[in-house]
């Protein structure tokens, strides 16, 4: 398995990341402990879940069962989860304010049977609470080595500046990850969020790498008689509305896939590892985060690190899902 640094840190973490947002709603605890002992033996040693996935800790109490296993199972893991999302019905039970955040963690630990979480990841950026709370309470955490990194999810560029600056401020660490939605289909963080990540020395970890399923052969599924969801299904069909605007994430787009899966068909290779193996060539790319609900689909998935993409094949890939046109404001200014 291949690994890089998290980052401008010296932890080095496996270039695919085991997502678990399946875990519990799609798939079964039994094999779900499957697909992790599957993974960590292929050398997949990143693991990313939240403590809203699974219906408010369901998903980190699958995760936690299976590093209670043993086996060196918590040692080898950098294990990341997340917090934001309401976690019940009170006027404090989501957020970022240093209350819900110190409980948060506790609870999160406790689920995933743990001492620390490497790395701690603010699910969403909370506009009613200031950077000096947030940096505080995760300072804390930090120091009470509850947590070792923190990380960010589904920040703009500029929410990126204001916590990396507020972080130097007070002489800390500041973010080391940024998650968010990247794949072929939408490209909108290469205006800004990508950037911002290069220039702070911020991982990426791009999440829906296949766009629900979009790139993962969807037009052969249906020929094959493979129900797509309904996202899908209305992003291939004929008729289906204009979007406002190319980085849509709805946006039909048949057209496009039908290109695609030529392409795909042209190289043999399957759609789903084309989409992966385009990820892993972009710059500022960590890692993917990747949802298998089956072992299958996880060897299928680590075959994407193997595959080479030259620069006739990535010329073409944006010919059929032409990007934003480079980083602000060049794309649309100059």
């Amino acid at each position: 398995m291949i690994v890089t640094h998290l980052g401008r840190t010296g932890l080095r973490v496996s270039r695919l990341c085991l997502g678990t947002m399946n875990f519990g709603p799609r798939t079964a605890e039994p094999d779900a402990h499957g697909i992790m002992d599957a993974a960590l033996s292929d050398g997949i040693n990143f693991f990313d879940t939240a403590n809203q996935y699974g219906g408010c800790g369901g998903t980190e109490e699958i995760v936690g069962r299976w590093l209670a296993q043993g086996g060196q199972r918590r040692e080898q893991v950098v294990l990341a989860t997340k917090l934001y999302e309401p976690m019940g019905d009170g006027p404090n039970d989501r957020g970022l304010s240093a209350f819900h955040i110190r409980r948060a963690c506790d609870e999160s630990l406790r689920r995933l049977q743990t001492d620390h979480i490497d790395l701690y990841q603010m699910h969403h950026v909370d506009r009613s609470t200031t950077w000096d709370e947030i940096w505080q309470a995760m300072d804390t955490l930090v120091a009470q080595g509850k947590v070792i990194y923190v990380g960010s999810s589904n920040f703009a560029g500029w929410h990126i500046v204001s916590a990396m600056e507020a972080a130097r401020r007070r002489g800390s660490f500041g973010l080391v990850s940024e998650q968010s939605l990247y794949n072929l289909t939408n490209r909108a963080v290469e205006l800004e969020v990508l950037p911002a990540c290069q220039e702070y020395g911020v991982g990426f970890m791009p999440w829906s790498p296949l766009a629900g399923g979009l790139l993962g052969g969807a037009l052969a599924g249906a020929a094959e008689g493979r129900r797509a969801g309904a996202d899908v299904q209305l992003r291939l069909a004929k008729d289906a509305p204009p979007a406002t605007t190319v980085l849509s994430p709805t946006r039909p787009v048949r057209h496009e896939v039908e290109a695609y899966e030529a392409f795909c068909a042209e190289r043999e290779e399957a759609p789903g590892l084309v989409a992966l193996a385009w990820l892993l060539h972009q710059p500022a790319i960590t890692a993917p985060v990747i949802g298998p609900r089956t072992i299958q689909q996880l060897r299928e998935a680590e075959r994407a690190l193997d595959m080479e993409l030259d620069e006739a094949a990535l010329a073409r890939l944006d010919e059929i899902w032409p990007g934003p046109g480079g980083t602000a404001p060049e794309a649309y200014a100059w």
